[in-house]
This record gives C-alpha cells, structure tokens and sequence, in this order.
C-alpha cells in the first residue's frame, strides 16, 4: 500500500489486522506515519491505543479475544497464551473474575515486561504451545499451575484445580507434580523455583526430630543429604512479637540439631525466582561443605 493510499481506503488497513488489532509497526508499513497513529487515538478520533505500540482500529471496548490478540502482538513472537486466558479457553468456571489480565509466557532472553492489562512472564522453561484458532496456548496442566501460582485464596486453588480434573478432563496424575505435598500457593512457587535450581528433590513438610526423637521442626522443604531446611517465611506470620518469637525458637532448634535454614518471602519466589533458585543452590553448597557434628535431624 503505497503512502496516502490507506487514507482512501481504510477498510484495507483492517484487512491487514488481526480481528482490527495492528501495531504501529506494521501501519507503518502500510504507509500511515507514525504520528497519524497516535494522533488518530486521541479522544474523539477513530481508533484507540491498547498497549505500547498495539492499535484497535475501533472505539469501543476491545473484546477479550481482541486483548489477546493485542497482548501477543506487543510481546512479539514465542509468546504463549497461560494462566486465566487459557482456563478460560477451555471452559473452566472456577477461573476468579479478578483474574482478567492476560497472563504471557516468553523465552527468559526477551526483553520485555508486563504492561496494562498484560502480565508478561519470563521463562527458561517455555512449554510447546497448542495453537488453538491462531492463538498459542499452554498445556492444560502448565495453563492451570500458572493461574494456581497467582491466586492467593487456598480455596480458590482447590476449586481450580477441582474442575480441572472433573470438568475439563485433567487427571489427577498430571497435577500430581503441582499439589504433590503442596499446602499453600506459595509452596507451589516454591516447587517451581525448586526445578529451576537443578538440586536434588527435597522433602517437601516433612516434620523433623533430632537424634534423642524431640521435634525440630516442620520445613517446606528439607535437604536431607545437607542437613538444609528451607522454610517460605511470609510477614504475615511475623505480624506479632510471639510470631516473631516463636520463628526465633524454631531456628534456635534447628542450630541446636546442627541444620542450616535458608528463609525466603514468598512474594520473592515469584518476581525473582531464578535469584532465589541461586540462592538455594549457594546454601545447599555451603550447606554441604560443613563438618557436621553429630547426625543431622530425620
């Protein structure tokens, strides 16, 4: 389309969209200036802005289909559809109404971020994405842990992943590395950031005693082979002087049993795992580089 053409014939920019979501990019291309682009967004005018650099050649209200449309667009290619968007997708209910931003999975080595109503997750571990009406989607099972990881409500999570078995024919063994041993959300990231890590598998609330049988303590997670506790420690256990106290005894008892704790916030797993997973690798070397004295708790 050569400059000046589109202008004649705008039915034809809409044929070059995708359901009337185009970049700015991609009019460029088709001969609209830059400037007429954003100009044209402009209260009163014709078309509205969406997300960076991401058009609706409409007024009104982008349809859901449009905002996905619109969020790969501005995350670019490799992008897949996860979360809320793709529960959705496949029917499930129990998806909360809150949950309405596009949730993306991208390869760790873009650089792009969230934006608007478009969550943008980075990942070194990118499922094979199914395409379903053009749209890349996650795995079922992948689709409904990242959701899982996002929902703060227990009950909401247990509704979740209900229907997904019963309802939308996930079986429990293919969620059985998502719950496996699994209390709280928070323990799910911590599953996730666990595999990022590369160590062995630990026992995930397993409560421990020491050599003479008196109870340690009850950690996420237990490194036995390096006598390492990681426990997930939110503020809100922390919100009294006796849950602060208490949380000092715990540690009290695990020094006295001869174990090292590696103590991490929750809201951590999930906006900078691979920084906690280097963690959890540096603690589990220290970890196994001490002289234990005595056995270590069981």
């Amino acid at each position: 389309m050569k400059t000046g053409e589109w202008a004649d014939d705008p039915e034809r920019l809409y044929q070059h969209s995708r359901g009337g979501v185009i970049t700015v990019a991609r009019l460029v291309e088709l001969g609209v200036p830059a400037r007429t682009c954003y100009r044209r967004c402009q209260p009163g005018r014709p078309w509205r802005r969406l997300l960076p650099g991401v058009l609706l050649l409409a007024t009104g209200e982008p349809s859901y289909r449009q905002l996905i449309e619109a969020a790969l667009q501005y995350a670019g290619r490799d992008a897949v559809v996860t979360g809320a968007a793709a529960c959705r997708r496949r029917g499930l209910r129990a998806v909360p109404a809150g949950a309405a931003r596009v949730h993306l999975l991208v390869p760790h080595e873009h650089k792009i971020s969230s934006s608007g109503f478009v969550i943008v997750e980075r990942t070194t571990r990118m499922p094979r994405p199914l395409i379903e009406e053009g749209v890349p989607v996650a795995p079922f099972v992948r689709a409904v842990l990242d959701l899982c990881r996002r929902l703060s409500s227990p009950s909401a999570v247990s509704a979740l992943l209900a229907e997904a078995v019963q309802s939308g024919g996930l079986s429990p063994a293919a969620l059985h590395h998502i719950v496996a041993g699994a209390r709280s959300v928070a323990e799910i990231d911590a599953m996730s950031v666990w595999r990022l890590s590369g160590l062995p598998e630990p026992s995930w609330n397993r409560p421990l005693r020491d050599e003479n049988g008196e109870y340690v303590a009850t950690p996420d997670g237990y490194f036995a082979e390096v006598a390492l506790a990681w426990e997930i420690d939110s503020y809100d256990f922390h919100f009294t002087k006796q849950d602060y106290a208490r949380t000092l005894e715990r540690n009290a008892r695990y020094a006295a049993a001869g174990i090292a704790v590696l103590q991490i916030l929750p809201s951590r797993l999930r906006t900078e795992p691979e920084e906690v997973a280097k963690e959890l690798r540096a603690s589990y070397q220290a970890a196994g580089g001490r002289k234990l004295t005595g056995a270590p708790a069981q």
